[in-house]
């Protein structure tokens, strides 16, 4: 049986244990359905060898050598990942297309005695309804940007609005970057396929009747760039801006960039990189920051002479979408904080 997904996060997903990318590990690693597990019925390497027959020596010798690999590779899936699933599970496989790799595992499963099903169109399909939540359909509820210079904290606040109960999406989180210069982290950024992906699910699982609460963002968070829709949302939705002084910014950055911090040559290869755009004499109070340790005054002249004259320049473009103003003296206690944003968020909801 042939699922047809009408959703990006179809119900009907719901109704299955297992959702099996049988794709390459290097298809399933750009993209795939949330929650998908990756059993590829050939790897990269053979699915490269199959398609090099296909073209140089005949479709039947590609498929004779594909189906061979197939049935290896699936019996070794039965055996081992798959080898603790009882008679009721179920299983729900997916290819590229909804072809012949996912059909050929669909009826080896099945003959076990599974009920297993594969979606139509394969991941294409499902990839062709991101693509239209995320560009072409508007943001399916009212949008409120909370904005602020570097430093202020947004993030962390949004997490504890979440918590409040209500709809936040953290771009930041989706794309893991924390939206700055300075602001990747350990672990790769997804690509963007997988962050597109990621942000279709969330915009899904919003209600209409309710705001949602978005971070302030430029076009890009790290390498990826903002989707259509969601980006002019955040151009024209209403704002409300953290004002917090310049010191109290510099102590939550230094104590929240920890793993800069870690490593001071990663810092240092940033700095140099700034050099064309600040006198030598900055630069060089930069590097000997970085020499000594002094990650707050790092930060503080970074906020200062770098971040906020650059953030202010992308403010106004939109400063006549500010309602309000939340001014905060310190960063000391962040649920306070959310608190008195709570309490103008609730001013500012349609």
């Amino acid at each position: 049986m042939a699922l047809r997904l009408t959703r990006v996060a179809d119900p009907a997903l719901a109704g299955f244990d297992d959702i099996i990318d049988v794709r390459s590990p290097a298809e399933y690693a750009e993209d795939h359905l949330p929650g998908a597990i990756n059993l590829p019925v050939l790897n990269d390497a053979e699915r490269a060898q199959v398609g090099t027959i296909y073209k140089r020596v005949s479709p039947f010798d590609a498929r004779k050598l594909g189906g061979a690999l197939v049935a290896a590779n699936a019996a070794r899936h039965i055996a081992g990942p798959l080898s603790d699933r009882g008679g009721g599970w179920r299983g729900l496989i997916y290819c590229w297309r909804g072809g012949q790799r996912s059909g050929s595992f669909t009826t080896i499963l099945s003959q076990i005695g599974w009920r297993v099903d594969r979606i139509e169109g394969g991941y294409k399909s499902w990839r062709a309804l991101v693509v239209d939540r995320v560009q072409n359909r508007p943001v399916p509820a009212p949008v409120i940007v909370l904005d602020g210079n570097t430093g202020s904290a947004k993030t962390a606040i949004l997490a504890r609005l979440a918590a409040r109960g209500w709809q936040v999406i953290d771009l930041e989180g989706l794309a893991n970057h924390r939206g700055s210069l300075f602001g990747g982290r350990a672990d790769p950024q997804p690509g963007q396929k997988l962050f597109e992906g990621r942000l279709a699910v969330a915009l899904e699982g919003l209600d209409p009747a309710r705001p949602v609460v978005v971070e302030a963002e430029s076009s890009r968070i790290g390498n990826l760039v903002l989707p259509k829709s969601m980006w002019q949302a955040l151009c024209a939705a209403p704002r409300l801006r953290l004002e917090v002084p310049v010191g109290a910014r510099a102590a939550y950055t230094a104590a929240r960039y920890g793993d800069m911090v870690d490593d001071p040559t990663r810092v240092e290869a940033i700095v140099a990189a700034l050099s064309p755009l600040h006198p030598a004499q900055r630069i060089e109070g930069w590097r000997a920051a970085v020499a000594a340790g002094d990650w707050r005054g790092l930060a503080e002249g970074l906020l200062r002479d770098h971040y906020d004259p650059r953030y202010l320049k992308h403010r106004l473009r939109y400063a006549a979408g500010e309602r309000a103003v939340v001014a905060l003296d310190d960063l000391d206690d962040l649920d306070a904080a959310a608190g008195h944003v709570e309490a103008a968020l609730a001013r500012l909801a349609p």
